[in-house]
This record gives structure tokens, sequence and C-alpha cells, in this order.
């Protein structure tokens, strides 16, 4: 098939690569320009002393200690603790400072040895002895204060903690009048004239803010946000470019498109925005008058605010992809994906005014009706986007892009019975209580409530569109990397597209080829490998935002910003917290364990074994053996450094031995047989045995059960029970010669002499035999009218056995005939 370039590749020329290094250059020097005056501020270098560090720590701890009787709003308890965090951090460092110091100087003691009596030291020992005495008590009793130190920081932040949950509470408890009763509005009356004087004294400081920049500075700003915009927009279309041109076939160039979605979404207002507020503030580098903190603080939470409406609305368009079908991420129709095209836009407006004007309301100190009357304005707000995208989802069709036509699927239903996705249902009845619940709220005068709810459901809504996307990438990061299959690229139907982002179109028309041009799919070592380790970052991914859902709840905006960093504090589960970096810890000390017990085993099959005395029988009990210690001590390892101690898994061991004994009997009794087998060997692997009329060559011994491959090629696996407890014929065990032996029926009249000997003149003639022991013909009875002759020989192996004596079964009976001596036969016959 021929595959017509698409226009993207007939626009193409030779200018691209210019271009592609002139916007990289010009986006470079334009986020260097815009960010480095925030840069140029930093903050003074901590002193690395660990007595001034104890000193500081102490101090601040003082004054981080609240005054009896005062209540802590939402921006105090935050501000305790992250100065609660930078205490601990600095006790920390000095710790690591002090304890080697510590052993060192107790190492050098003990050196010294301990003082006798009856036997005079040296002033220069005695001086020394003295000296890290001291020094030892010293720094002993830095550690100790240090440890003090940590235990007031925790305690505090215990307190910090349960009074914001405390206070949570209350206010969430908290009833106002609502806007529908005229109670509300009288007190909105009543205190306008005090909440427009702090906002006019607010504008003010505000506009004189505003009145010191120069011109020059607004003009360079609009300059380079003009620079910046075009930038963002070339470089959307360079990365749709490079996309659908330079990565593999595959999904991993949908997701990567995604991910530049969202960096490029978010970069463009956040920078704008972070070059207004060093704009503004330029007063500080210039020496100008400084405003008031609270206007300070208020600029750099609206910058956040800014960051976190750009990172909506890029997620959003990221997952939606609502122009560019082929691109899409999630499973939702197009039809449903036009109608919701305006959702991310507005609602990262609707967050940023909302958490802006609650912001704006706390600094300012606003009265509590006109607080009240901007958090329910801003809750309105939400329900309203919010029931209005879910309304829209009720309407859709519910077919997906590729799902054939409700008549020609024969259904006769309308098509908005066709497809309706489980998931899609469940979602929407869930976000229609939520609504319903916090307009019911506000209603009802808990304004507090339902602004608490709504933030929690936005917050939501971003962590899990955030770590769907992150899943998603890694997924396809690690599976076309890794695990490149062709087969897999041409059935997901995407690939090379125009500039539009069409993926899917040129990977369905190049699917076949790309299968055959290709080559063969790789080992299938490498797609297990990728699969593995997808499956343990897309568990990171769900586990590290079960810790955002799941941490302890703020009441402003934000605190939902804030909560990102209450991931060091992990999850407890009784006595085991399962800490983000005691798991990635584990789970790096887990996958390096594993690779080097299976690195070693390999060396020891390998390398190692194959110069020892030992057969392959025992040398693959060894290697068997070290993997599995190798592999429990890995994972025990692993454990620790989650900090789960091996004494519980002990006490949880003993507990459940009653159980393992009756419930998993033949399974220990199994395991432990397996281990017999492996240690004491009275079977190995390469023997010949016979078991219960199984007979064959032993293949593998595993600690459950044994291979054994018949004569036929088939495998039996029997339970290692079996070998312990029952009769087995191990034809090989002791390196044990194989014997060929058969018996003759001759007539009575035969000449016995002559038989034998052409018998053992077979033998003899015949190098599979051995001459030691030598063989023998033995006269075994007499049977009617014959005369019974036994003939047995050895050779080297048993396996042998059956191959020489047919060998020597034709030879025999050939010489016989020669001879004449065959029964029946009444002379030689004639030559030939």
């Amino acid at each position: 098939m021929t595959v017509l370039p698409t226009p993207l590749a007939c626009r193409s020329s030779g200018r691209a690569p210019r271009l592609l290094t002139w916007l990289s250059w010009a986006l470079l020097v334009c986020a260097v320009t815009l960010s480095a005056p925030a840069f140029a501020q930093h903050p003074a270098p901590e002193p690395t002393d660990p007595a001034k560090l104890l000193d500081i720590s102490r101090t601040e701890l003082k004054a981080i200690q609240p005054k009896p009787g005062k209540e802590l709003t939402a921006e105090d308890l935050g501000d305790i603790k992250d100065k609660v965090g930078r205490v601990q951090s600095r006790i920390e460092q000095a710790v690591s400072a002090l304890q080697p110091r510590l052993n060192d100087a107790k190492s050098r003691l003990e050196q010294l040895g301990t003082p006798q009596a009856d036997v005079k030291e040296t002033p220069e020992v005695a001086q020394l002895r003295a000296q890290l005495g001291r020094e030892v008590a010293t720094i002993d009793g830095q550690i100790k204060v240090a440890n003090d130190l940590a235990g007031q920081a925790e305690s505090t932040l215990r307190s910090a903690t349960a009074a914001q949950r405390l206070q949570l509470s209350a206010r969430l408890g908290e009833r106002v009048p609502s806007f529908l009763q005229s109670g509300f509005w009288r007190s909105l009356s009543a205190d306008r004239a005090a909440d427009l004087e702090r906002a006019r004294v607010f504008g003010a400081e505000l506009g004189a803010l505003w009145a010191t920049v120069p011109a020059t500075a607004w003009l360079t700003l609009c300059g380079a946000a003009a620079v910046w915009l075009v930038l963002c927009l070339g470089a959307r279309r360079l990365t749709a470019r490079l996309c659908a041109t330079r990565l593999p076939q595959g999904r991993l160039r949908r997701s990567l498109f995604a991910v530049s979605e969202v960096l490029l979404r978010t970069l463009r207002p956040g920078l704008i925005a972070h070059g207004l507020v060093l704009t503004l503030t330029a007063s500080l580098v210039d020496g100008a008058p400084q405003g008031p903190d609270s206007l300070a603080q208020w600029l750099d939470t609206a910058e956040m605010i800014v960051w976190f409406g750009g990172f909506i609305a890029g997620l959003g368009a990221a997952l939606l992809m609502a122009r560019k079908p082929s691109w899409r991420l999630l499973p939702v129709p197009d039809v449903a994906a036009l109608r919701l095209a305006w959702l991310p836009r507005t609602l990262a407006a609707a967050v940023v005014l909302g958490w802006l004007s609650s912001r704006t309301a706390a600094t300012l100190d606003l009265s509590v009706a006109a607080s009240g009357a901007v958090q329910t304005l801003a809750s309105l707000t939400f329900v309203a986007v919010l029931g209005l995208a879910i309304a829209q989802l009720r309407r859709h069709t519910g077919l997906p892009q590729d799902a054939p036509d409700a008549a020609d699927a024969g259904t006769g239903a309308p098509p908005e019975l066709v497809i309706r996705p489980l998931w899609l249902s469940v979602l929407r009845a869930a976000a229609w209580l939520t609504l319903v619940g916090a307009s019911l709220a506000l209603l009802t005068g808990f304004v507090s409530l339902a602004m608490f709810v709504l933030n929690q459901v936005v917050w939501g809504l971003i962590v899990l569109g955030g770590a769907y996307l992150l899943t998603v990438l890694v997924d396809d990061l690690f599976m076309t990397l890794l695990a490149p299959s062709p087969a897999a690229a041409a059935a997901s139907g995407e690939g090379k597209g125009d500039s539009k982002g069409d993926g899917k179109a040129g990977d369905k028309a190049n699917g076949k080829a790309a299968a055959t041009a290709d080559g063969p799919a790789p080992p299938r070592t490498r797609e297990q490998t990728a699969l593995l380790l997808s499956a343990v970052c897309r568990v990171s991914i769900a586990f590290f935002a079960l810790l955002l859902l799941l941490a302890p709840y703020g009441e402003g905006p934000m605190d939902l910003v804030r909560r990102s960093g209450s991931l060091q504090d992990g999850l407890t589960i009784g006595t085991l917290e399962l800490n983000p970096l005691k798991l990635l810890q584990a789970l790096a000390v887990l996958f390096v364990g594993l690779a080097a017990v299976r690195l070693l085993k390999g060396w020891l099959s390998e390398r190692y074994m194959p110069t020892t005395r030992m057969d392959v029988g025992m040398r693959s009990s060894t290697t068997t053996l070290f993997g599995y210690v190798g592999t429990v001590a890995a994972i025990a390892a692993a454990l620790t450094a989650v900090g789960f101690s091996l004494q519980s898994v002990a006490w949880v061991a003993s507990a459940l031995s009653v159980g393992i004994g009756f419930g998993l009997q033949s399974i220990v009794q199994n395991f432990v047989s397996g281990l017999i087998l492996l240690a004491e060997r009275p079977v190995k692997v390469g023997d010949w045995v016979s078991l219960s009329g199984v007979e064959g060559d032993i293949r593998r011994i595993s600690v459950r059960a044994t291979e054994i491959q018949m004569g036929d090629r088939s495998t039996v696996i029997v339970p290692n029970s079996e070998f312990i407890t029952k009769i087995v014929r191990n034809v090989t065990y002791g390196e044990s010669l194989g014997m060929v032996q058969f018996k003759l029926p001759m007539p009575l009249a035969t000449d016995t002499d002559r038989v034998k000997a052409l018998v053992l003149a077979a033998f003899q003639a015949h190098g599979g035999v051995l001459s030691t022991p030598a063989p023998n013909v033995q006269l075994d009875g007499v049977d009617g009218t014959n005369l019974v002759l036994n003939a047995s020989g050895f050779v080297n192996s048993p396996r042998a056995a059956y191959g020489i004596k047919s060998e020597l079964l034709f030879d025999v009976l050939s010489r016989l005939r020669a001879e004449g001596l065959l029964p029946g036969q009444t002379s030689p016959p004639a030559p030939v």
C-alpha cells in the first residue's frame, strides 16, 4: 500500500532545523529573562556549625510557640508548620554532623583502653584521655539537646495540626445567615462602610506600588509577554510536529504531547504572572520604599493561584483533546469532548477567581458577612460550572469514536442507549449528589462546609487527572522504550499525523509495514521487565495520589496547594508508617537485591560451578538454594527499609503456625521435602529414577515439586513428599554402572561351549562393553526341552545399556546363524 505524505510532511523543508534552533534559543532567553530576578534573591546560606544550628533551632522554637489564648488563623498554622519543618531539618543536619564525631571520639577512647590502678599512665596519655572524655561528654550532650529539640518540634507540629483540625471542624459546623434570609443582607449592609474602607486602603496601597513602576518597565513587561505568547504558540506547533514525526509509533507520542500541553499551558500564564509580580516588587531590589507585608504576601499568593489555574487548564485540555481526537488519552466520545471543550478554561478561571477572592477577603480582614458573601459567590460559581459540565455529559451520545453506527449494529435503539460506560454513569451520579449537597449547605447557611466540599472536589479532580496522565506516560514510556512491539504499535492505531494532531491515521496505514520492517518481536524478558517497571511506577503514583487525597484537610484555597508538602508525613497503619521516601527506598533495595541475586546465580552456574568437582545435579541444587536464600534476604532487607520489623514477622509466623500446620499441611510438607531433597540429595537433577510406575530423568527440583521427563518427552510433576515417604529407585545413584543382560533359549542338543564362545566373542567385540568386570555367560536352567543361557556384561552408564543390549542381540543372532546354531536351522547358510 502506498502511503500518501501528510500535509505536515509536504510543508516541511530544510528550514525546519533552523526554525527549531531559533525557537528553542528564544524560548530559553525569554524564560531566563522573566525568572532571573527570582533566582537573584537567594537566601543566605545556613550555618554548618552544629552548635549554631542548635542555637538557631532553639530560638526559632521559642518564637514559634503561640501565645496563650491567641486564636490562630489558617495562615498562622501553615506558617508554624513551615517553620517547624525548617527547624527539624536543621536538627537533623546537626545530628548528622555530630554523630560521626561522637563515634570517632569513642573509638579513640576505646583504643586507649581502661586505666589500671597499678600502672601509672604517662602525662600525655592521661591528658589525651581527659580531652577525649570531655569531647565525648560535650558531643553527647549536644546530641541529647538535639533530640530534646526534635521532640519539642514534633510536639509543636502535632499541636498545630490538632488545632488546625479542631479549627476546621468548628468552621465546618459554623452556621451563618443564608443569603436567602434578610439577616444576611442586613449584616452585609451594616458592615459595608468598614469593608469598603478596607478595600479602599488596600487598593490605595496596590496603586501606590503600581505607580512606583516606571513606564519603561511596563513596556518591557508587555513586550516580553507578547514574545512569550508567540513563542508558546510556536512551541506548541513544534511539539506536535516532533511528536508526530520524531517519536516511535505507538502511544508514547500521545502521552508526551499531552505532557507538553500541560507544561506549555502552565508556563504561559505562570511566567507572565511571575513577571508582573517581579515588576511590582522591583522596589525590593532598587531600594525604593517597600510595601506592606500583607500586600507582598497577597501578590505571592495571587501568582501561585495563577500558576495553579494554568495547570488546571492545561491538564483538562491535555486529557480531553477536543479538536484532536486521535491524540486523546481519555476514553471519551468525540461529541462529549467537543461539548466539554469549554470546561478546562472555565474551571481554571473559576478556581483562580474563587480562590483569589477568598484570599483577598482574608487579607483585607473583611467582616463575617462580606467573607460569607465572597465564599457564597465562589461556591455558586463552582456549582454552576460543574453542574453545566455534568449536564453536557448527560446529553452525550455515548458512542466512542470508532464504534459502529447504531443502525449498522442492528440494535434499532437510539444512539443514547447503544453504549453507556458504567464509570461515567457512576461518576455523574456522585457528582450530582455532591453538587446538590453543597447547594443545600449554601441555602441553609453552612457556607464554610459548602466551600470546603467544593474545594475538595476540585482538588480531587486535579489529583486524579494528574495521576492518570502520569500513569499513562510511564506505561507508554516503558512499553515503548523497553518492549517496542511492532504488532502492538500497529494495533494501537496511533502514529504519524498532520500538524493538527491526527495521530492515528498514519499508523493505521503503516501498521502492517511497520510490523515487518522492525523485525521480530523483542525478547519476552524485556517485555516482562517493562511491565514490572510500569506496574511499580503506576503503583507509586497511585500511592502518592492517595496521600494527596487523604492528607490532612485544610480550610482555605492555599491549604490545598500546601497539601503536597504533607507527602513526607505518609500514612500510619498501627505502628507502621508508610512514608513515600521509605517506600521508594524499600523498592530500590528490593530491586537491587533481586538483581544482585540473579547476577550471582548466573555467575555461580556459568562461571564458578563448572570449575568445581561437583556434578551437574549438585551444581543445580546449590544454585537453587542460593537463589532461595538470596531472595528471602532481599525481601527481608526491603521490609526493614520500609520500617517493618522482622520480629513482627516472626510473631505473626508463630501465631499462624497452627493454621499453617493444619490448613497448609500438604504445601508445607512438600516444601520441607523439597529442602531435604536439595540438601541431602538422594536424587538430583539428571538422575534416572523410578517411582510409583513413573520412570524418567529428573529435569528440575523446586521447593514444591519435581519435574520428571519420561521417555516420550512428556513431563510428570511429582510432589516432593513422594520422594521422602515412598520407595524410589534411582538407577544412576552413585555413578553406578549399567548392566546388559539377556537370556537365550537353546535346544538340549546344542553345543553350549560353542554358543558360550560366540556370545563372549560378541561381548568382547563391542566397544561399549567393559572388560572389567568381565562379561559372563551362565547356564540359567532347563525349561522343558530348552536350555536357558544367561549372558551379562557391564557398560559405563545405565543409560547406554538399552542400546548396547540391542546391538549385542543383533550381533549374537548373526553369529549363531552363521554357525548354524539357531533353533530349527539344519545347516549353516551357504556363503554368498
